[in-house]
């Protein structure tokens, strides 16, 4: 019993944070391929930043929720003269105990198609 009592609070802390990390990589793992996915859709041939913007909100609504990004930002910037189709995405992360950050902010980009 003593044992029990001892070990069992530093098993528990040990799963909460495995716990933790797993959700975390989850939420960046989908951020970035929901940025990815609006880049893809906004770069396409006569397509706009509100089709990219658009796109990436429901990927994040269909893989996490409604309210899972806190902002989609597109931008069409060059890139060693190459014009891209950036899509910055932040997203709250779902937080267990009070450590680490509480958002995240991942970039996802794509070549732009010249018509």
């Amino acid at each position: 019993m003593i044992e029990f009592a001892l070990v069992a609070p530093l098993i528990l802390v040990i799963a909460v944070g495995v716990l933790q990390v797993v959700l975390a990589l989850h939420v960046r793992s989908t951020l970035t391929a929901a940025a990815a996915e609006g880049a893809r859709a906004g770069a396409l041939a006569g397509s706009s930043t509100l089709v990219a913007e658009r796109r990436t909100r429901e990927v994040l609504s269909d893989a996490l929720g409604g309210d899972a990004a806190e902002s989609v930002k597109v931008q069409r910037i060059r890139l060693d003269g190459v014009p891209v189709v950036r899509v910055s995405v932040s997203g709250r992360l779902p937080l267990i105990g009070l450590l680490g950050p509480s958002t995240l902010t991942v970039d996802g980009h794509a070549m732009q198609e010249i018509p």
